[in-house]
């Protein structure tokens, strides 16, 4: 499979590794040096943003799993300063998501907006800062309320620098189609706000306030970053897999997308203040269910219209695939639960929803379009082999657990048993795959 253009990387290499060798007739040029160097990390943006995100990854999964092995047992006997779930959604929400997305983004995006890419040391200060800042936020969410506080506010500072880098690429930008990078843009705007507002709160210790902050920086932010590239990326990806499916990928589906992510905006402060009792709250969860179901119902046909069946055959793309219809699945859970709450006088299956959303649809698109890059951006072949395939099933595995758990009723050891088996996934995926951006390319080629 060919490495599409849109995630070519400059050829010219920021940083020189070794003094140029002149060929010699009939002599093979010499092998990639195959050391580890940290210098590496700085000859392109996806090296420096990827390594920094896997090791916030595999450092948060691990500290979750930990946290409900104490939740289940007290055998760690783990003392609390900041709610724990606070803490957790902030991290998972802001913490490697946003690194992830800048080594992508300042890599694919000059491409896409046909301007001169931003070395990899113009990144480094922003990229470390947002990085250790959420070192400081989960050791200071056990230690002490202003150490977390601080490491949040670095990060407010982190996420604000960069996307006002991104910003500066859009403004340069010429390009003729520029949608897709400026609806990026507005969503790290809202995304940066909202980690702001989340800041805030918790200097105020205004718990729920913060929640609410993070949970729109997950629908405002996150969502609106995934489904944007989604809706750039996956038609042309499978059309260059498959012959058979043809790039189509209509702007009223983007805006189907978008106008659900701002539904989800809207419900967080509808509940933050309270919803209307009587008939009018009544109304207001059958409506919101029956839009969540109908945009479900799209998303799941996109999924299909895109090329779902054809792409199983190719490991890698039928991951992004599985992951976009996670994105529908969770759509309709919600507005599931919102419809069964009638009944029931609260909504039922919200952190199932939440969870479907969070790992199976961004989790899954994260390890798939990651693996891609890498792969590609190493002079690998764009393959996902059994090691990355068996853990995407785990991972896939682990979302069905957490869902389950979120059942009323369901057995407590399940959510237990999702969070080691995410935190062993991205561990194992992290390691293995962050070892790499330390290394020159394996085909010699720079980058």
């Amino acid at each position: 499979m060919r490495a599409p253009r849109d995630l070519w990387v400059s050829t010219r290499a920021p940083i020189p590794i070794r003094p140029a060798t002149r060929a010699v007739p009939g002599k093979a040029a010499p092998a990639p040096d195959p050391a580890w160097r940290w210098r590496h990390l700085l000859l392109a943006p996806h090296r420096l943003g990827f390594f920094l995100a896997m090791g916030v990854l595999v450092f948060t999964g691990g500290w979750w799993a930990l946290v409900q092995v104490d939740r289940a047992s007290a055998l760690l006997n783990l003392s609390y300063a900041v709610s724990p779930s606070l803490v957790h959604a902030t991290v998972m929400t802001f913490g490697f998501i946003p690194l992830f997305f800048t080594g992508f983004l300042f890599t694919a995006g000059p491409k896409w907006l046909g301007v001169r890419a931003l070395e990899a040391p113009q990144l480094r200060a922003p990229l470390v800062l947002l990085a250790t800042s959420w070192g400081l936020w989960v050791t200071g969410g056990h230690v002490h309320a202003r150490l977390a506080a601080i490491g949040l506010t670095g990060a407010v500072v982190g996420l604000g620098w960069i996307v006002g880098l991104f910003w500066r690429l859009i403004a340069a930008s010429t390009a003729e189609d520029r949608l897709h990078a400026k609806v990026i843009g507005v969503g790290g705007i809202v995304g940066w706000l909202s980690l702001a507002g989340a800041c805030i709160a918790v200097w105020l210790d205004a718990a729920e306030m913060g929640r609410a902050f993070v949970l729109t920086g997950l629908w405002g932010f996150v969502v609106v970053t995934y489904v944007t590239v989604a809706h750039r990326m996956i038609p042309f990806f499978t059309s260059s897999a498959v012959p058979m499916v043809e790039v189509w990928r209509p702007f009223w589906a983007l805006w189907v997308m978008l106008a659900a992510a701002a539904l989800e905006v809207v419900s967080v402060w509808v509940e933050l203040s309270g919803v209307p009792a009587g008939d009018a709250g009544r109304a207001w969860v059958l409506v919101r269910g029956l839009l969540e179901l109908a945009a479900g119902g799209i998303v799941l046909w996109l999924a299909v219209a895109w090329g779902l069946v054809q792409s199983l055959r190719i490991r890698l793309l039928g991951m992004l695939h599985i992951g976009f219809v996670w994105l529908g699945l969770s759509l309709v859970l919600g507005g599931t639960s919102q419809l069964l709450g009638l009944a029931s006088g609260a909504p039922v299956l919200g952190l199932g929803a939440l969870h479907a959303l969070s790992m199976g649809c961004l989790g899954s698109l994260m390890l798939a379009m990651v693996t891609r890059v890498s792969c590609g951006h190493s002079g690998r072949a764009l393959v996902a082999d059994n090691t990355v395939w068996g853990l995407f099933w785990a991972l896939q595995l682990a979302t069905v657990l957490r869902i389950t758990g979120a059942v009323p009723g369901a057995p407590g050891g399940l959510i237990l048993v999702a969070a080691l088996v995410w935190a062993m996934v991205m561990a194992v995926w992290g390691v293995r795959y962050g070892s790499w951006f330390g290394r020159l390319r394996v085909d010699g080629k720079p980058g």
